[in-house]
């Protein structure tokens, strides 16, 4: 059953070993529906494993299921013809990824690739539409998450353009936490520069400053932060600005339009 233990049973004289299936509501979108409307969608969501570095989406490809992230952490970004990439958005359980399938598109050029591993439920397009065109909370709950992923996308630009890198990783280390269980990220500096959009020796840099002050701490493939206080104070003015808004509008409250 989704949310509860299963048993899984090995040759010899070893006990049944239990596993923790992450239940839907651990994605704040399905947490904030009414009892009523998460029952009628309950049946047709169907547990997905997201894998580290394994792709959701690809550039261009339809969306035909919206993932509901219950844990893990995706990230989208764009591609270049020389291969040059950038981020644009990145999602953990506050929120949904393939918005394409209930605004109408048949999909995006941008790529959606897992950056933590996890799990989300996945639910298809028809079903989707179905409950669209209900006009209920589900919609409702989309609709605020796309204006909270708007305003995202629309602050990352003006990040990218103002602010220092050093401050760009602040805020993009503190972004990744936020969704995360732990204060350590598993993740190459090459894999960072790909998400900001710029070299990796200048992710390397940055990193160093960071780390001299004892803020974080860098090993091979990993970041572990050590001050977030101070990581936030490092951060440009656009981490703040951003969290407050996914505060505003995807509080328990607010979700789904009620507030």
């Amino acid at each position: 059953m989704q949310g509860q233990h299963s048993l899984r049973s090995y040759p010899g004289n070893r006990k049944p070993v239990a596993f923790l299936q992450p239940s839907p509501r651990q994605n704040h979108i399905l947490a904030a529906l009414p009892l009523e409307d998460y029952e009628r969608l309950l049946p047709y969501l169907e547990l997905f494993p997201l894998l580290r570095n394994g792709t959701v989406y690809g550039t261009g490809e339809r969306e035909k299921y919206l993932y509901f992230l219950s844990t893990g952490l995706v990230s989208q970004f764009y591609v270049m013809e020389n291969g040059a990439s950038a981020e644009f958005s990145i999602t953990g359980s506050e929120g949904v990824i393939g918005v394409a399938s209930f605004l109408g598109g048949e999909g995006t050029p941008s790529q959606s690739v897992v950056q933590a591993a996890g799990h989300a439920y996945r639910l298809h397009e028809n079903i989707l539409k179905n409950e669209c065109t209900l006009g209920g909370p589900l919609l409702a709950a989309l609709l605020r998450y796309t204006q909270v992923l708007l305003a995202q996308i629309a602050q990352l630009a003006v990040c990218n353009r103002h602010h220092s890198l050093e401050q760009r990783l602040s805020r993009w280390i503190l972004s990744c936490l936020d969704r995360l269980p732990s204060n350590e990220l598993t993740i190459t500096q090459e894999s960072i520069a790909n998400m900001l959009g710029v070299r990796r020796e200048g992710v390397t840099e940055a990193a160093q400053r960071l780390q001299s002050t004892g803020v974080i701490h860098c090993s091979r493939g990993h970041i572990t932060v050590r001050d977030r206080p101070q990581l936030e104070a490092q951060a440009c003015e656009c981490y703040a600005v951003v969290k407050r808004e996914h505060e505003r509008l995807l509080s328990a409250d607010n979700i789904t339009g009620n507030a």
